[in-house]
């Protein structure tokens, strides 16, 4: 068999992947003929698996006699094989009245979408909230709590809030911030965070913020503000899900799993990876080049503005699964966050 799979051969790695999704166990030839109507004997199915394993599409476990799909197995079977389509009336609406609850903020929002992505799913649901430079400036707000110490609450166009502490050390009161306050407000606001720090760059390399020192001072505070990235809160539901599945009785892989969820840096990497691409994106296992997601993939979709991507939401879960049964169900709960912030924002 050629490194191009055959028609044969695509047929029976589908029939392998399919199988061992539902069942968590190596799939053996006989257990394709008789689950499959392809017409063909043990043997030559026995034949056709042992091309793939030599291929990389398929490996042996040592105990068993049957094949489990590789990494690469299962995204040649995601990008090749796999036919998805849309969600039922039913579960749309089961997706839809999660969001039906009024007065909840952002934040809480967003929570409420890995909650449903757990429940529907019945794996682990992620969402990332947006970077603060990928929002639309609404409110900004300084308050001095200690000597050099000042407190800035910023809200975004669609109500998320973000606060930082940042030092200032020039003799400042309050009543002085209250005026800085009411200037950058009436100046700033519905620009994105990036034409803000693009409109105080510019005017601070002015020379007319030298002769007035209320401008001078609000330029300073709001680009020591703005100076770092802000935001990505990532929310996690639903993680003892993933422990309902056999791959994770392993004591060893279920630590390492709980690792990354609670330093959450490699999952914040791959939806940062998710926003700068179009569409579902699938990431699987050791295509990641971090072995602390190995035997999982992670099923991400952004969720955006009128301006754009600002944040991303997903599904984690074993390698071996139901990408058909998933992907739509992430898909569209992207859609729908997207359209509450959005009305929100109006």
């Amino acid at each position: 068999m050629s490194e191009e799979l055959n028609e044969r051969g695509r047929r029976i790695l589908e029939a392998i992947i399919e199988d061992h999704i539902i069942s968590a166990e190596p799939v053996g030839s006989r257990a394709v003929t008789r689950r499959h109507p392809f017409g063909l004997s043990p043997a030559t199915v026995r034949n056709v698996m042992a091309d793939l394993e030599e291929m990389g599409y398929l490996v042996s476990p040592h105990t068993s006699a049957g094949r489990v799909p590789t990494d690469k197995g299962y995204r040649f079977y995601v990008d090749s094989l796999l036919q998805v389509g849309p969600l039922s009336e039913l579960e749309r609406q089961r997706i839809e009245k999660y969001y039906r609850l009024e007065g909840l903020r952002v934040e809480e929002r967003l929570r409420e979408a890995g909650k449903v992505l757990s429940a529907i799913s019945h794996y682990t649901g992620l969402v990332m909230a947006p970077r603060f430079t990928s929002t639309v400036f609404r409110h900004i707000e300084f308050l001095k709590l200690s000597q050099g110490r000042i407190l800035v609450v910023f809200v975004s166009q669609s109500g998320l809030v973000q606060n930082k502490i940042i030092e200032y050390h020039e003799e400042i009161s309050q009543a002085e911030l209250e005026q800085i306050t009411n200037y950058l407000n009436r100046t700033l606001t519905g620009l994105s965070i990036q034409e803000v720090k693009a409109r105080i760059f510019k005017e601070m390399a002015e020379e007319k913020a030298l002769y007035d020192k209320l401008l001078k001072r609000a330029l300073q505070l709001s680009q020591e503000a703005l100076n770092e990235e802000m935001g990505g809160q990532l929310f996690i539901e639903g993680a003892t899900n993933i422990l309902e599945q056999p791959e994770f009785a392993d004591v060893e892989r279920m630590k390492r799993l709980f690792r990354t969820f609670e330093q959450k840096g490699v999952l914040m990497d791959l939806l940062d990876r998710s926003q700068r691409a179009k569409g579902v994106q699938i990431f699987i296992g050791s295509e990641t080049e971090n072995s602390i997601i190995e035997g999982c993939s992670l099923i991400t979709a952004t969720y955006s503005s009128s301006r754009g991507a600002i944040g991303a939401l997903g599904v984690i879960g074993p390698t071996r699964m139901p990408y058909s049964m998933v992907i739509p169900i992430v898909d569209y709960t992207a859609r729908l966050v997207s359209q509450v912030l959005e009305l929100e924002s109006e």
